[in-house]
């Protein structure tokens, strides 16, 4: 289960890496790629090798499915009671989240996804049409927003350090490897909680058009003063986050 895991958070970094790279060329005036998972992915199908190394990401994605799905079954037993079912609760949330990455690598390496849009505008309006609509989707933000704000804790706090060995922190490496961690996942948490406020202002407006996902938040960001500046600073991030994956895949500590 350990190379199970060390693979998928490999491809993970990868994706992140390309997702940083993405967020840079917005800041530098490229608005073509989409900054998220699914641009990401679609700008590796771009390269040479491109099918062979997104089916390698749709394996890789799939590791960490796997390796979720068995830690939310049967991991975490040095927990005990309440704390092991949240600890499974949260593994199971992520299993859902890297299924996705999957499935979107899945649909780009057999060519069905090539034209297929994001779903968080259409979420919103599904939920906008129902009784307190708009309060169900504030209540989506509040969601999201809470996300967000885990990952900057767990960044500030320096939290991940638990999913690393002792090696992994250790002199100037593991110094570096601290930084990005701590850059990455303040990064992420950061990026999220522009979801958050896309999916506030949507239940706000009433309009739903007004959510959506991780791109069109950093295209909002980009139009803001300074915006050029804030969007490169979360390509790096991201890219930080890439990076720290493949040193949580080197010293990973389940």
């Amino acid at each position: 289960m350990d190379q199970v895991a060390r693979l998928g958070l490999v491809t993970f970094g990868i994706v992140h890496l390309v997702m940083g790279w993405l967020a840079v060329s917005l800041a530098l005036g490229d608005r073509q790629g989409k900054t998220d998972n699914n641009g990401a992915i679609r700008q590796l199908a771009e390269q040479p090798f491109g099918t062979a190394i997104v089916w390698a990401v749709a394996v890789g994605m799939a590791l960490l499915v796997v390796w979720q799905v068995v830690e939310a079954l049967a991991g975490h037993r040095r927990f005990d009671g309440v704390e092991r079912l949240r600890k499974r609760a949260a593994s199971l949330a992520k299993a859902v989240v890297y299924a996705a990455i999957a499935m979107t690598a899945l649909q780009v390496a057999i060519g069905s996804g090539s034209s297929k849009k994001s779903g968080t505008d259409s979420l919103s309006a599904r939920l906008m049409d129902l009784p307190l609509g708009q309060i169900l989707v504030a209540m989506v933000a509040l969601g999201i927003a809470g996300v967000g704000g885990y990952l900057i804790f767990k960044g500030i706090t320096e939290s991940f350090l638990k999913d690393i060995d002792a090696d992994g922190t250790r002199g100037s490496t593991g110094t570096a490897y601290v930084w990005l961690g701590k850059i990455g996942y303040a990064a992420k948490g950061a990026a999220v909680f522009c979801v958050a406020g896309l999916f506030a202002y949507a239940a706000i407006s009433h309009e739903p058009k007004k959510s959506g996902g991780l791109d069109q938040a950093l295209h909002v960001v980009l139009d803001q003063p300074f915006g050029p500046v804030l969007t490169g600073l979360f390509g790096a991030g991201f890219a930080a986050f890439g990076l720290f994956c493949f040193a949580w895949a080197r010293h990973i500590d389940r």
